[in-house]
């Protein structure tokens, strides 16, 4: 396929690319730092979206698939109200634009944000899921619950489409795991996520798997590590930072409490990297 990329010059998204060329897919580079071969658009600019989807000159003629990783990936990075319009927009964009394009097949970054980051109000029960309405606490977060609900109705108004998000928990690099031991020191200080992360690699995966994925309309899945970022296990975790919220199952000894088993019953994916490896 030929598949347009966009944000594949961030961290997640230079994963996706590598990924999806070496499997021998033809990919293009959208983004607004993007250097050659990429191609600089800017996604709030519907014109340039629809333009980078239907053929840039003699670069290319068509894009058979889209990925979208391209935002401002975290709150505070800048204001809220700048994140909230810079997200929002250029999703739209790329959401619309696909559609115009007569693209039907989409996989987009949602967020790990929507299950309730920071925790500061508990989780309803651990592991989490899918399966309970959205709790977005910031404007990041909010972006990214509207984004669901658009690419319902997307679906909606064209039922051969297929939306796939995928809520990538914190990514990370090979090179980001030599800080990892540091966390046991405080288990709190990374209770913000229930201690979870999503090498780059293995968010490169999931993406391809839900680009292959055979079906129609929207679906959500959550996509992390098997393990959490902690040497202590999960069980004593939960125990201590959330003594009150119900834990579904028996725990694996560093199982992941942001359940991935919808994405492995569904895309067929499996985490392939560790930490763990690393350190």
């Amino acid at each position: 396929m030929r598949i347009a990329v966009t944000g594949g010059s961030g961290k997640l998204g230079r994963a996706v690319v590598a990924g999806l060329r070496e499997r021998g897919d033809e990919v293009v580079n959208l983004d607004a730092a993007a250097e050659r071969p990429g191609i600089r658009i800017d996604l709030t600019d519907y014109g340039q979206t629809v333009e980078a989807f239907t053929g840039i000159d003699d670069r290319y003629d068509r894009i058979d698939a889209v990925v979208h990783l391209a935002a401002i990936p975290a709150p505070g990075i800048t204001g809220n109200a700048a994140t909230f319009e810079n997200n929002i927009v250029a999703t739209y964009n790329v959401f619309a634009a696909a559609r115009a394009a007569g693209i039907t097949n989409v996989v987009w970054a949602s967020s790990e944000t929507l299950l309730g980051i920071p925790f500061d109000t508990p989780p309803p029960y651990i592991p989490l899921d899918e399966a309970y309405p959205a709790r977005p606490e910031s404007r990041y977060a909010l972006a990214k619950h509207l984004e669901e609900t658009m690419a319902a109705q997307f679906c909606r108004w064209n039922p051969a489409l297929k939306m796939i998000g995928l809520r990538f928990s914190n990514v990370m690099d090979p090179a980001d795991y030599a800080e990892f031991p540091s966390f046991d020191a405080d288990p709190r200080a990374r209770k913000w996520n229930l201690w979870g992360y999503i090498d780059g690699r293995d968010g490169a995966q999931a993406v391809r798997r839900a680009l292959d994925h055979d079906g129609t309309g929207v679906e959500i899945f959550i996509i992390a590590n098997a393990d959490t970022v902690m040497s202590r296990s999960s069980a004593s975790l939960a125990a201590e930072v959330y003594p009150g919220v119900e834990v579904t199952r028996e725990l694996g000894e560093h199982e992941t409490l942001l359940s991935i088993d919808k994405a492995r019953r569904i895309l067929g994916y499996e985490p392939e990297h560790s930490w763990r490896h690393h350190v």
